[in-house]
């Protein structure tokens, strides 16, 4: 009777685990759409009746942008994912969009990785961590070679005045990060948060080619995307600018707003705030950016949660340290 009892509590545990999950991801969701600070909710809707609403194919083609989006996340997950344990297309968009409801309140998504590791067996989890680290390095590493193509071209194209003691924080900080690696290398530090770098190293190249080249491929797809899903709905809400112009400035936008942590939960604030002072060179359209920047965010993460969430409640351990149940 103990042992039943103690087994039925700790399903009731773990339920309510996953429904605090569900509720703070529907809640925050809500809530930043119809009480935000920045933005009114019926102006918002102002906004999107006088543009997006009123036209189907504006519409589709949003949800179109958002589905091959996920859908190439989806596909890099399951190639990473399937190095260390064979996966199927549904087991990685189950892990994908799960773990993206469970880390939506955490800093920089930090949660994905704990997320997406507790599908798998103990002996396999910090592999899949580190395989979680390759897909979020890879696209970051798509985003700064976007970003710095973006940003020569604003800054030679128009007049930034940059605080250059704000710039030698940032180099203080990068040699000191320098030296630390440099440092820790030369007198062996051998171990950070349980991984072993030596290790880590030996992992990492052990990883065929083909699966580095196929992650950055879809990166730079994804990038792509949802890049130009928000210059799709820059021509959607008439802001006049030309397209090199419009790219260099998203590009830019992501690759400076990637580089201030953040809870991933307002991603959409740091981008927009990136954005109103970027589009600031071309005119006022503060409330056209703003609009921009929360359906992004909606269209992108809060969609992507909600449909996470059902796979969130459907969770069990049973299923998940064998998600194929076939032979890794």
């Amino acid at each position: 009777m103990y042992n039943s009892l103690q087994y039925k509590t700790k399903q009731f545990l773990f339920l309510l685990v996953k429904l605090t999950i569900i509720v703070g991801a529907f809640y925050f969701i809500y809530n930043k759409i119809v009480h935000n600070e920045q933005l009114e909710f019926s102006v918002f809707v102002t906004q999107l009746e006088g543009t997006i609403f009123n036209s189907y194919s504006v519409i589709f083609s949003l949800f179109i942008f958002t589905f091959i989006n996920w859908f190439f996340e989806i596909l890099k997950w399951k190639t990473l994912a399937s190095f260390v344990h064979n996966i199927s297309f549904t087991n990685a968009a189950k892990q994908s969009l799960g773990s993206l409801t469970a880390s939506l309140f955490t800093p920089n998504r930090i949660g994905e990785y704990g997320a997406k590791a507790i599908y798998y067996k103990k002996g396999k989890r910090r592999k899949i961590m580190l395989m979680n680290l390759i897909s979020n390095s890879s696209q970051m590493l798509v985003t700064t070679i976007f970003g710095i193509a973006g940003l020569s071209y604003f800054l030679t194209h128009f007049t930034v005045e940059i605080e250059f003691f704000r710039l030698r924080k940032l180099g203080y900080l990068s040699a000191l990060l320098i030296a630390f690696v440099f440092f820790g290398r030369k007198f062996g530090y051998k171990k950070i948060r349980g991984f072993y770098i030596d290790k880590i190293i030996t992992f990492i190249k052990s990883i065929p080619v083909s699966v580095h080249f196929t992650t950055l491929l879809f990166s730079i797809i994804r990038y792509l995307i949802f890049s130009h899903q928000f210059y799709f709905l820059l021509t959607v809400f008439d802001v006049p600018i030309s397209y090199t112009t419009a790219m260099s400035f998203i590009t830019s936008m992501y690759i400076l707003a990637s580089l201030i942590p953040s809870l991933s939960f307002f991603d959409w604030l740091i981008k927009g705030s990136v954005a109103l002072w970027i589009f600031s060179f071309i005119g006022n359209y503060e409330l056209v950016i703003v609009t921009i920047s929360l359906v992004m965010w909606g269209m992108n993460f809060g969609i992507p949660a909600i449909f996470g969430s059902y796979f969130v409640l459907n969770f069990s351990f049973s299923t998940a340290t064998n998600p194929t149940h076939s032979q890794p």
